[in-house]
């Protein structure tokens, strides 16, 4: 969500009980603003915080003129001072994926090979590599596992120029009441992967300049979103059961629309056996 609007925006979307506390608000609305002029950053959003045992961190995300380009990943530990994560790699994810249970919430805590699936361990062990995971290298492959399965943006809220970069789209007023409870008028914000296995029928209805991201109706499993009106039927919230904790908000017909993530990092495995 904009840094800009962020206690309007942690209102509209609080109505799970997750937030921050009005001193965290203050605090963060400050240093997000200095966070955007120190790295000259276009644009910088909130995107939320993961809890660990010890300790939470409270991530930023910063972007540049193309908005689908790979973005700047930081957290901090006290929502003033704030690390630059290093850039998330393959090799990241999969280790991340292997491990289980909460994060410490210490970025230099290391995860013994006793975690981490033998298979993986024992070719670390043939690169010559020590098989330690830090936890830095775990957050930064969890935001993007969780950016990747369910950030998400209404349909028509950037376009896709013929030069293939993505921009904010200036005409976008939001989605009416009827349209925003649709899933399908809602898009993943990454790669497609879908949109590519369409038939050219299929996709003779579609714009390429709006249409260019997979929407949500074909998510797998079925059902591991929740859609509501909220404050009064003015709000419309997704929530996701996948990674508990994602909540979306939209006000249709305005511009206001956004998400953030508030929970342990964990994602949510037993989903096909609780639809």
């Amino acid at each position: 969500m904009e840094a800009a609007s962020l206690p309007a925006a942690l209102e509209l979307a609080a109505g799970g009980g997750a937030g921050l506390s009005p001193e965290k608000r203050a605090v963060l609305g400050a240093s997000l603003l200095l966070l955007q002029r120190d790295y000259r950053f276009e644009r910088v959003w909130f995107w939320g915080c993961i809890r660990g045992v010890r300790g939470a961190y409270y991530i930023a995300e910063g972007l540049g003129p193309d908005r689908a380009a790979p973005r700047s990943r930081l957290y901090s530990l006290n929502c003033v001072e704030w690390s630059l994560l290093p850039p998330v790699t393959e090799e990241m994810v999969a280790q991340a994926e292997q491990l289980k249970g909460r994060f410490q919430g210490d970025p230099s805590f290391e995860y013994e090979y006793t975690e981490i699936n033998a298979e993986d361990a024992e070719r670390l062990f043939e690169d010559g590599k020590e098989p330690m995971i830090k936890e830095e290298s775990r957050l930064v492959a969890t935001i993007e596992q969780i950016d990747k399965a369910v950030g998400i943006i209404p349909r028509g809220a950037f376009v896709k120029t013929p030069l293939g970069s993505v921009r904010e789209n200036r005409n976008f007023e939001g989605l009416s009441l009827t349209e925003a409870k649709k899933l399908s008028s809602y898009f993943h914000f990454t790669e497609p992967v879908n949109l590519k296995n369409k038939t050219l029928l299929e996709k003779a209805d579609l714009d390429p300049s709006t249409d260019f991201l997979d929407s949500l109706e074909h998510d797998i499993p079925q059902g591991s979103w929740t859609v509501q009106l909220e404050k009064g039927g003015t709000v419309v919230v997704l929530r996701s059961l996948l990674w508990l904790g994602l909540t979306f908000y939209h006000v249709p017909m305005t511009k206001q629309y956004g998400y953030v993530y508030f929970g342990t990092g964990e994602k949510n495995l037993d989903l096909p056996f609780m639809l």
